[in-house]
């Protein structure tokens, strides 16, 4: 076990956590815009000591701290930065002031949480090795991970494991989660788009080749291929989240064209293989039947986030070291995804989830949607599952 609890230090300072969380929170910058955000990040970071390198991957800041005893081993903690394109409902004082953006997702309290293990890493530095902590761009769009990788992040700063967190609402603040092997899908986008003639929909609609009516077809045929393209056994969800075509001041006027896209989550790469042709076969057939055309643009956004089996054990470890086993679960393989996943993918490492709390009657604002927030009694805990992580695997025992 490791040698200490950092959580009665890290609540020391907790006001001031929550202050830098709050301000972030009510100035939202959206994927690679990071700037003043980035900003703070890398001015704490200095303050504290660490060697800080900015624009890693456009707008990533990775800190960097040594530790004073003698070790060669170096790990990655990531955070991210990014704010969702929403517009925020919550009427709180420090909502925010941007429009059309807020940070939904709860990456105002991600940054500020290793920001505070920062802190308490900085004035306790007895600890073999070398820490990197990693403040990612862009996760919401899926390219920050790849921006930062394809910027030699692991060259640069070399590790031999990498961890991630992300809040959870509907857990109760004080618990973690998590699980070894696939713990998040892949996600990824994807469009059609249907071409036609266009027509006058009231004298002459026979004489037209009508997308609206392909459309309509593409969205049944769309959610058998879940049901009737996949083995029971496979997982995958497909959605339509934005469909586009004619305009609202000419509705006699049938489209010449009309947009679909949406989302597609898997676990399996042939399962994904199989969701791209069916996508393409039941657009490109439907159309032809019609007399029209079809356009399908696939997007491979993140691949499936796969937690390594020791390093699951290590995170579960340094949570248990926190607040006791058994406040330390097991969640289900979800299908919302993660870029994250990408820097799994070259290190060995773990995802956890951290409890972001509901009301009393068990209710909660869910993220990606315009009232949640993140909730400030978690802030002291996930900076200190950050320390207790460094405690584990760089050797700061009894």
């Amino acid at each position: 076990m490791p040698a200490q609890n950092p959580l009665d230090a890290i609540r020391a300072y907790e006001g001031e956590l929550i202050a830098i969380r709050r301000d972030i929170h009510a100035h939202p910058e959206t994927r690679f815009e990071e700037v003043r955000t980035a900003g703070i990040v890398a001015e704490k970071l200095r303050d504290w000591g660490f060697d800080v390198t900015e624009k890693v991957g456009v707008t990533g800041v990775v800190g960097t701290l040594r530790g004073t005893r003698p070790g060669q081993r170096a790990i990655g903690l990531r955070a991210d930065m990014d704010a969702l394109f929403i517009e925020e409902e919550t009427g709180l004082p420090y909502a925010s002031t941007v429009k059309g953006k807020m940070h939904a997702c709860g990456h105002d309290g991600h940054t500020t949480m290793l920001l505070g293990a920062a802190r308490y890493l900085s004035e306790n530095r007895d600890f073999a090795g070398t820490v990197h902590l990693i403040f990612q761009p862009a996760e919401e769009a899926g390219t920050g991970a790849k921006a930062m990788l394809a910027d030699g992040l692991f060259d640069r700063f070399p590790c031999d494991a990498v961890y991630g967190l992300h809040n959870s609402p509907g857990i109760p603040v004080g618990r973690f989660a998590t699980r070894p092997g696939p713990m998040l899908a892949g996600a990824d986008f994807w469009g059609v788009t249907f071409t036609g003639t266009g027509g006058h929909g009231g004298a002459a609609p026979h004489l037209a080749t009508d997308v609206t009516v392909v459309l309509g077809h593409f969205l049944l045929g769309l959610h058998t291929i879940a049901a009737r393209s996949l083995a029971p056994t496979e997982s995958a969800a497909i959605s339509v989240g934005y469909i586009n075509g004619g305009a609202t001041e000419s509705p006699n006027v049938m489209p010449s064209v009309v947009e679909v896209r949406g989302t597609a989550r898997y676990f399996e790469p042939k399962t994904q293989e199989t969701i791209i042709r069916r996508l393409r076969e039941l657009a490109e057939g439907l159309a032809a039947v019609h007399g029209c055309k079809a356009e399908l643009d696939y997007q491979a956004l993140c691949i499936p986030t796969v937690n390594d089996a020791a390093k699951t054990v290590v995170a579960r470890e340094a949570a248990a070291a926190l607040v006791g086993a058994p406040q330390v679960g097991e969640v289900p393989p979800s299908t919302g995804g993660e870029d994250f996943s990408f820097m799994l993918r070259e290190k060995p490492g773990a995802f956890m989830r951290i409890g972001n709390g509901s009301n009393p009657d068990g209710s909660f604002h869910n993220v990606h949607t315009p009232h949640y927030d993140f909730n400030d009694e978690a802030l002291a805990l996930g900076s200190a599952y950050w320390v207790s992580l460094v405690q584990e695997e760089l050797g700061l025992k009894d």
